[in-house]
């Protein structure tokens, strides 16, 4: 794959990309997490990256949202689905979820709506899913126990730039590695010429090192799932909780994490914890021994009278002897009982197997002398024996567990993945429920199974080749954006095909009309059901949505809003347009004119618009052609509040609050004042 050819894709994040395992996987099932393992990839930019695979997959060019307001609506239902995630990831991941004008995207996103409805977001699963998080790769540990050799410039190169863990050695005889041999419990060679040579020590020559580095390096794999073993055993319980059908055996896969330590060591082999605790603790156990044979000596000396006759004491020192010669002699069986003492003492507390005691006799030898001392080079040589026998136990063990993880490497790639894909699965489930959502049926015949667009595209000309616009309808549809509980919102049915002027009372539901209208198109249009009890409507080219002006606009800011429009006039076919009272920008007399001659242009071109307007009639009036006018219809005042049918009126210009104030002090006013006011209206 090109990646520098998805949009908002430059040379370095292509780079980055490409150091993935597997980066087309990713980038065509949207898999963020996996995209944020790229380096200086976040999760927030690589949904933006996914989002952008999946618009050149579809040949998408990312200009549904025409408008700032369309686009806040958009960031609106975003909220709403994050809402709903528990995890970081399926906060990010549903942003890869967009409005779009291509069938076989709005049909891909269906199929997975149609999967998630199917699950039930029950308590124990959502708070399973609390805490789970993508895979993270492991620090680069350094491996100091092993090298790996070559006479190869090339060969060098490439080794220490696959192999960061290890020390790489240049050698050029076997001279060299059994010098190396000496110093790295393994030693490594990576060219052929080393093959048969005899040299001291675990020399091994692996030219297919660099195909195999999880047996050269176990440590790799091990600190990758040390580093994510919480991570796993996450996911794991994600599954058992929510009964999906893992990728391996998750049993198994806990019986193998049990065998691995936190800091990515080996554990529960005995003979590894042997030989650590007799390294750990050789110089503590010599001490000890000394202490025993010392103490023993010096008991039987306080227990016995020692008499040396004076023609063998002078024997004895013509001769040379030291005391502990003189103490040897008449000591002597004592003594090989302190230094056998010690010798056990020394053997049990470094539970030392019969062919290492031999070092004890060696440590403590028969020499009688006072006090009792170790021999240094024997220890020392214990020592190195000791710490070879652990490394090259560690090492074994260490490979042997990795080339179990590293055959459940894909499994608990694919656990963990399908793991946050249920949080995504359920958050939009979990907004299906909340707000009573169904699956709109789009009237252009797009088929929620198709492959691409074929023959539901509209042509790309100016005008659309129907003389009829679908429009939308809308039954049942509340909106969840609104500043009341979900259960307390008035449900709205409203439909609209061609250009149409919705009239109505100040605070009677004209703008949130529209942006339940603006809500309903971008949810159809991700492919997301929408909340209504049923909605139809054509797939849109574009969502031009204009929020109301503050206050009448300065010279320059009307010319460039006179600008837009004439960009919108001759834009695209098939777009929706909703705007919400333009008639804002300049004087009212002038506003008419201006959203008349509009409403011409994109009925010529046959769109379908809504234009929010209390200059309905004046409009109406002005242009030149049929304009349809529908009405939220105030039924009276209570107390003072209006009393509205949220639901617009088709084809009726609806009355003023101002004409139902005057209509309310009419009633009963026998001074004709406030009759004479409403033959005005």
């Amino acid at each position: 794959m090109e990646f520098e050819a998805i949009p908002g894709v430059g040379t370095k994040t292509a780079a980055a990309l490409s150091e993935l395992e597997d980066p087309e996987r990713a980038l065509s099932e949207g898999d963020v997490a996996t995209l944020a393992r790229a380096p200086g990839l976040s999760e927030g930019r690589a949904a933006a990256v996914a989002r952008g695979a999946i618009r050149r997959r579809h040949d998408d060019d990312g200009g549904f949202l025409a408008t700032d307001r369309a686009r806040d609506i958009y960031q609106d239902v975003l909220d709403l689905l994050r809402d709903r995630t528990v995890t970081d990831y399926g906060a990010k991941r549903v942003a890869t979820f967009y409005p779009t004008h291509s069938a076989s995207r709005i049909a891909e996103v269906r199929e997975f709506v149609e999967r998630a409805t199917r699950r039930d977001p029950e308590p124990a699963v959502i708070e399973a899913l609390d805490g789970l998080e993508p895979l993270a790769p492991p620090p680069t540990r350094r491996v100091r126990d092993r090298c790996l050799a070559t006479a190869d410039a090339e060969r060098f190169a490439a080794a220490e730039e696959s192999f960061p863990e290890l020390s790489v050695e240049v050698v050029d005889d076997t001279r060299d590695l059994a010098e190396l041999a000496r110093s790295y419990a393994t030693v490594i060679a990576l060219d052929e010429q080393f093959a048969g040579v005899d040299v001291d020590g675990d020399v091994r020559v692996r030219p297919d090192a660099m195909d195999e580095p999880d047996e050269i390096v176990p440590e790799r794999v091990l600190a990758f799932f040390a580093e994510n073993r919480s991570r796993i055993l996450a996911a794991a319980e994600v599954h058992e909780t929510a009964d999906l059908d893992p990728p391996c055996d998750l049993d198994a896969l806990r019986d193998v994490l049990d065998r691995l330590a936190t800091d990515g060591t080996v554990v529960g082999d005995a003979e590894l914890d042997r030989l650590t605790t007799a390294v750990d603790d050789l110089d503590a156990a010599v001490a000890t021994a000394e202490s025993v044979a010392n103490d023993r000596l010096r008991e039987a000396i306080r227990e016995r009278d020692v008499t040396i006759e004076g023609t063998d004491f002078l024997s004895l020192v013509e001769q040379g002897a030291r005391v502990d010669s003189l103490l040897g002699r008449e000591l002597d069986d004592e003594y090989d009982d302190a230094v056998a003492a010690a010798r056990e003492q020394f053997i049990d507390a470094l539970d030392l197997r019969p062919q290492e005691a031999d070092f004890a006799e060696r440590t403590f030898p028969n020499d009688p002398t006072f006090p009792v001392e170790h021999e240094e080079a024997v220890v020392s040589r214990l020592r190195t024996e000791l710490k070879t026998a652990r490394d090259r136990r560690a090492a074994r063990l260490k490979r042997e567990l990795a080339a179990d993880l590293s055959a459940l490497r894909k499994p608990v790639e694919t656990l963990v993945r399908d793991a946050l894909e249920l949080d995504v699965e359920l958050a939009v489930a979990r907004f299906a429920e909340d707000f009573d959502c169904t699956l709109p049926e789009f009237v252009d015949g797009l088929d929620p199974d198709a492959g691409d667009d074929s023959e539901a595209d509209p042509p790309d000309g100016s005008e659309s080749d129907s003389s009829d616009p679908a429009g939308f309808t809308i039954a049942g549809g509340r909106s969840p954006l609104l500043d009341v509980h979900f259960s307390d919102v008035e449900p709205v049915d409203y439909g609209v095909s061609g250009v149409t002027l919705l009239s109505g009372v100040n605070s009677g539901g004209k703008t949130s009309t529209l942006d339940l209208v603006a809500l309903v198109v971008v949810l159809a249009q991700m492919g997301l059901p929408v909340p209504a009890e049923r909605v139809e409507l054509e797939r849109f080219s574009e969502l031009h949505y204009y929020a109301k002006t503050q206050g009448t606009l300065d010279a320059g800011a009307f010319e460039s809003t006179l600008r837009d429009f004439r960009e919108l006039t001759d834009g695209a076919a098939n777009r929706l347009v909703l705007v919400d009272e333009l008639e804002s920008i300049t004087e009212p007399g002038a506003s008419a004119k201006i959203v008349a001659g509009i409403l011409e242009a994109l009925d010529d071109q046959a769109a379908t618009a809504v234009f929010v307007s209390h200059l309905a009639g004046e409009i109406r009036e002005a242009a030149g052609f049929d304009v349809a006018v529908d009405g939220i219809e105030a039924l009276g005042l209570e107390d003072g509040e209006l009393v509205v049918n949220r639901s617009p009126v088709k084809d009726h210009l609806a009355r003023s609050t101002p004409e139902l104030i005057v209509e309310k002090l009419a009633d009963g006013d026998e001074s004709g004042f406030y009759d004479r006011l409403l033959e005005k209206f």
